[in-house]
């Protein structure tokens, strides 16, 4: 693996370096890639179930523009007055043991220089040691709320897409911050992984659990890494309820829903299922050999 640049911006902790067990960065960010929250929230779900340590983060003051991501002013418990800005934290999540560790970002999708702030990211996945990133997000899309909420994947690299039955990119045109990463890491030689659920686009941009869970099953079916995902069967289920409900009151509504199901039914598209999309991912990462860190 190639050294991505040193970037200034990047700020990390100077206590002593964690004890990471073969650990991945996963990423998502607030934004146009993370509808109704789902991405950032099953990021979120990560670290809250484990003990976890923020290693450093993202300067964040050449990357936003203020005047669309204002920082926000508030008093703490002592009634002193705080000045929040918009943040990129890098938090060390330690699973249980036996299992892959993980180092997540999940914070806001920066405004500009995204070239930097990619490198950025791709140091910070060296110097964490991660052998191999994963980016989580969800965009709406033409899928019934009462069907399981599908999860694209893909990867850049062939050998891991083949393997892991995932799609190869073939679009083709304007591009977000995760499509810079995703080229600045393959320039890097870091494997990556895109998995993206997709949410119903008649239903308002509220938290949707349903998305949440699918995403965190997925992830955990490709990498191995227990997730807790079943934990959200109940707020899934509530969720897909009140949605039942607001589609039964509306005949228009219910016609066109009626309609995303048949043709769901017909034309699935996820990624395949089984226990062995890990054991083919461990094997792709330890074919790669271990994961270049800093001194």
């Amino acid at each position: 693996m190639r050294d991505p640049v040193g970037v200034d911006e990047l700020i990390w902790g100077t206590g002593p370096k964690p004890d990471l067990d073969r650990p991945l960065l996963v990423v998502a960010f607030r934004g146009l890639f993370d509808a109704c929250g789902s991405a950032t929230a099953a990021v979120e779900w990560l670290v809250e179930r484990h003990d976890h340590e923020e290693l450093g983060e993202i300067d964040p003051e050449t990357f936003f523009d203020f005047t669309q991501e204002r920082p926000v002013v508030s008093f703490d418990a002592e009634g002193v007055r705080r000045l929040a800005w918009p943040r990129n934290p890098l938090v060390a999540v330690h699973t249980p043991p036996g299992r892959r560790d993980v180092v997540v970002v999940a914070g806001v999708e920066p405004h500009l220089r995204w070239a930097t702030f990619s490198r950025a990211l791709a140091e910070a996945a060296r110097r964490s040691g991660a052998e191999s990133v994963v980016t989580l997000g969800s965009m709406v899309g033409m899928c019934p709320h009462s069907r399981p909420l599908a999860v694209t994947g893909s990867s850049t690299n062939p050998d891991l897409a083949d393997r892991l039955g995932l799609d190869q990119p073939s679009y083709q045109g304007p591009t977000g911050v995760v499509g810079v990463l995703h080229d600045t890491l393959d320039q890097v030689g870091i494997p990556v992984v895109s998995l993206r659920v997709s949410v119903p686009h008649y239903v308002p941009d509220a938290p949707n659990p349903k998305a949440t869970r699918a995403l965190l099953r997925r992830f955990g079916q490709v990498t191995g890494i227990e997730t807790g995902h079943e934990e959200l069967d109940g707020p899934a289920a509530d969720w897909q309820r009140q949605v039942d409900a607001a589609v039964a009151s509306d005949d228009e509504i219910g016609e066109y829903v009626a309609r995303l199901e048949a043709t769901v039914d017909e034309n699935e598209n996820m990624l395949p299922s089984g226990d062995d999309l890990a054991a083919e991912f461990e094997a792709f990462l330890r074919e790669q050999g271990p994961a270049s860190e800093a001194d």
